[in-house]
């Protein structure tokens, strides 16, 4: 009873500050006492919401981010000033006084009478508290922010209920800490901790007088008494609390005095978070993280779960990226292709055995202005990428793997002229797609006959359409889907990624897909036929220390250890004397394919050695695309774009870096068929003219001059004569 008389009473006390002292006449102690105990006696302290810190896979801060700019911290290590000067210019009786200071609110009741508006408030710290919870669960709704703050009867009543209810369950020390740490202190610092980084760039624990009274003050009113809007009203509103410390035996006035006489001292660090303040071009794996982390139901049945998870922070997220590998591919990606290049550059490093992502890096910064995207280019629509890119030749390594998996040997023999028809295929589904006018070389000399390793190394496309039309078309999509090729970077509709297209040119590399997922494929070769699910999270721990699951990754064994090896010593030959042999890494056991798609709209390489795939693409990123030949990339002039002169070296940059300080690590070897005696036109020694990996996204496309002679094979042809040759691999070589 006694317990409901001081809340009835507080509720008239509440109503007369809140309302001028004539409309309070007719509100009797009935009315209050219905009020009060008509309100739903459900109140509990919030969980905070408060920054996130997300961390390569050193322990290095990648990123902050959060909706509210808030590191809770304990009273402990909260300055002893600090404390003071917010009871005593707050509630000076707070540690006297119950949930309601009677005292207080009748003298605030005597003023405001007077006055005939509220000048004074009457509220305790406890009560300010329930107040901010209010706020701080109405977000950034401003309309819910208001209501919170309405001077009503019926708040008044209710803040005041839900005091008492406090006051039986928590200390006045752990009701102060609460306080500081959800207050708003102004300039998107929310909690004393925050407060204290961003006006003096020092922890809460290391306060001065002077400082703590600044912040103190803060509180009536952020941004009345904003010290870098308005350091006057600041030091102001400072020098009172001074005061009022000294008043009520704090500090001594000599301690206030001299304070007074220091001038604000500010250090001002401006609010910056989320994953646009990611170093060394990690923005964009920041913001895939934080993609991966709202479509995993690790984190939360539904996706509100886990984005109300997500906004209320207080995590620290450890990730996958290598700051070694992620410095290299930054800056490979960025000294051979500028910002602001017309074309774009990507590139995605993976761990083989695992699928840990080491590095993701690309040419544009994140950001909204010129020059700048907030497209990660190289992760699907769903995950904040675009549509991906035409992989070009660098799919037909996946054409070989399905048919070695049907037992077509590396010797199998195709004629492959230089222009052939697509033959007759059928889908998965069933369906039967006739023979159509098909594909042709990128140069008219490129004919055959050939076998595997030889079409491979030159990348010849009417090879490998026929060894499509052998191997089947549906065992060529089943490897591709094996091997995370399933569904393309695009959306068909929303919220749904295209499924991959079942077409006679998939061979040719037509379908959309991104350097992650073709870094992963060729991953899956280095780990000889293991493909693992790309990794980005490594650990969750929330602010309460509980370790959260994380994203399941998991490895299978999608082919033959044989098939892996014998695609492996066939991309040996490509990089070593072959199409990619400008991308070919110095003294290192690796594997490519190059990539160039019709209309040299994108060029590719993907490649890899034990311990590191990657994939590399440049790319035309306007509406409707256009050729990348002709123009200068990274300040270099290209006459004709290629994948193994434009992305090669972009792969071989970033994999040198990478790798930097690392073991040679021999890959997998098979006997190759001897060439002189199966392919009557080869000769083993000689070294390709062209980069014939055009691939026609119209099956009726012509390339822009069939007769012309690249400019970059000779570039390539210099190349080779000039970095040490790559040894032939040791035949049988397991590891």
């Amino acid at each position: 009873m006694r317990l409901l008389g001081a809340s009835v009473l507080g509720g008239v006390l509440a109503a007369a500050l809140a309302l001028p002292a004539v409309s309070v006449l007719g509100l009797g102690a009935k009315s209050a006492v219905g009020s009060y105990n008509s309100i739903p006696d459900d109140f509990t302290t919030p969980v905070l919401a408060q920054s996130s810190t997300v961390y390569d896979s050193a322990g290095g801060v990648l990123a902050r981010v959060y909706t509210r700019d808030r590191t809770v911290v304990p009273l402990a290590q909260i300055a002893p000033a600090m404390r003071s000067a917010l009871i005593d210019i707050e509630d000076n009786r707070f540690y006297q006084h119950g949930a309601i200071d009677l005292k207080g609110a009748l003298r605030a009741l005597t003023k405001n009478a007077g006055s005939g508006a509220v000048s004074q408030g009457g509220s305790t710290l406890t009560q300010q508290y329930v107040k901010n919870v209010f706020v701080e669960e109405a977000g950034d709704d401003q309309t819910k922010v208001l209501q919170a703050q309405r001077q009503t009867v019926g708040r008044k009543i209710q803040e005041m209920k839900y005091a008492i209810k406090l006051e039986e369950t928590l200390s006045k020390d752990q009701i102060l800490a609460d306080y500081l740490n959800i207050t708003f202190f102004g300039e998107q610092a929310y909690g004393v901790e925050a407060a204290a980084q961003r006006y003096f760039g020092v922890h809460a624990s290391e306060l001065t007088l002077a400082q703590a009274a600044v912040l103190a003050g803060l509180v009536q009113s952020p941004s009345q008494y904003d010290p870098i809007a308005y350091p006057g009203n600041a030091k102001d509103r400072r020098d009172e609390v001074l005061d009022a410390m000294a008043r009520y035996g704090s500090i001594t006035v000599a301690q206030a005095a001299a304070a007074k006489a220091a001038p604000l001292g500010l250090r001002v660090s401006r609010p910056q978070q989320g994953c646009i303040t990611a170093g060394t071009g990690a923005a964009f794996f920041c913001d895939y993280v934080e993609h991966v982390f709202l479509a995993s139901p690790a984190f939360g049945a539904t996706r509100q779960d886990r984005q109300d998870l997500w906004d209320r922070g207080g995590l620290q997220i450890h990730t996958t990226l290598d700051p070694a590998a992620q410095a290299a591919a930054q800056n490979a990606v960025t000294r051979r292709v500028y910002a602001t290049d017309q074309a774009a550059g990507a590139i995605t490093l993976v761990q083989p055995g695992t699928g840990r992502i080491m590095a993701m890096a690309q040419s544009r910064p994140y950001g909204p202005g010129d020059n700048q995207t907030e497209l990660n280019y190289n992760v699907d629509r769903l995950m904040g990428g675009g549509n991906g890119f035409q992989t070009g030749s660098t799919f037909k390594p996946i054409t070989a793997a399905a048919a070695l998996e049907r037992k077509i040997g590396m010797d199998t023999v195709f004629p492959a002229p230089y222009k052939d028809d697509y033959p007759a295929m059928t889908r998965c589904d069933g369906q039967v797609l006739p023979q159509t006018p098909g594909d042709q070389n990128d140069s008219p000399t490129l004919v055959g006959p050939f076998t595997m390793p030889t079409a491979m190394a030159q990348s010849v496309n009417t090879y490998f359409v026929p060894l499509e039309a052998k191997a089947g078309l549906c065992p060529v999509v089943q490897m591709a889907q094996k091997l995370g090729l399933g569904s393309q970077a695009l959306t068909d509709n929303p919220g749904h990624l295209k499924p991959i297209d079942q077409v006679q040119s998939l061979t040719l590399g037509t379908n959309n897909f991104t350097p992650l997922q073709m870094a992963n494929v060729y991953a899956t070769f280095a780990a000889r036929g293991q493909y693992c699910v790309p990794v980005a999270i490594v650990s969750v721990t929330t602010a309460d220390q509980q370790n959260l699951p994380v994203p399941a990754g998991g490895c299978s064994q999608v082919m033959q250890p044989s098939t892996s090896d014998a695609v492996t010593t066939m991309l040996h030959g490509v990089v070593a004397d072959g199409t990619g042999a400008p991308a070919g890494l110095d003294n290192r056991d690796d594997a490519g394919k190059t990539g160039t798609t019709d209309k040299h709209w994108q060029v590719w390489f993907s490649g890899f050695t034990a311990q590191l795939a990657g994939a590399a693409v440049v790319s035309d990123t306007r509406a409707p695309l256009q050729s990348l030949n002709d123009r200068s990339y990274g300040g270099v002039f290209v006459g004709n774009a290629f994948g193994g002169t434009l992305a090669g070296p972009i792969w071989k940059d970033a994999m040198t870096g990478a790798l930097a300080g690392q073991p040679n690590i021999g890959l997998p070897s098979v006997k190759l068929p001897d060439p002189a005696a199966t392919d009557p036109n080869a000769d083993p020694n000689a070294s390709p003219t062209a980069d014939p990996n055009a691939t026609p996204s119209d099956p009726n496309a012509t390339p822009t001059d069939p007769n012309a002679v690249p400019s970059d094979t000779t570039a390539a042809a210099a190349d080779r004569q000039h970095r040490p040759k790559v040894a032939k691999l040791p035949k049988h070589k397991q590891h």
